[in-house]
């Protein structure tokens, strides 16, 4: 039995924990940017030239979200069932929540992406 690495996100499972995923990590870089935020105004005055931390960690938090993104999407594509997908069937709950987190997943791309615009526009912190 010979496993294809790319067929790796049929094999995973989309359950409630992989729902909170995206909100999850856009909730953590937006700790984080205010953390950086608060203490890079405290010991500076004003925000890096070019927040190497900031930018890495924002990149961090993107490739998260649309990897899991990813993930609901190949899974919410998988073959079975019928089209209204309304009974209470495995493959039912599985595009259900499949098709929930990759709505997450783009809300929680924006809000990361709302959050680092600050950091691009203002450079004081006055």
């Amino acid at each position: 039995m010979t496993r294809d690495p790319r067929r790796w996100p049929e094999r995973l499972k989309v359950t409630l924990w992989t729902l909170i995923v995206p909100p999850t990590v856009w909730a953590g870089h937006f700790l984080f940017s205010y953390l950086w935020a608060a203490i890079s105004c405290a010991k500076v005055g004003e925000f890096a030239t070019f927040p190497t931390l900031f930018v890495v960690g924002t990149v961090i938090a993107l490739a998260i979200i649309i990897l899991s993104g990813w993930i609901a999407w190949v899974q919410g594509r998988m073959p079975g069932g019928t089209v209204p997908h309304e009974d209470s069937t495995e493959i039912d709950r599985l595009r259900f929540l499949a098709k929930s987190t990759l709505l997450l997943a783009g809300l929680s791309f924006v809000g990361v992406a709302f959050t680092a615009l600050p950091v691009i526009f203002l450079r004081s912190c006055s």
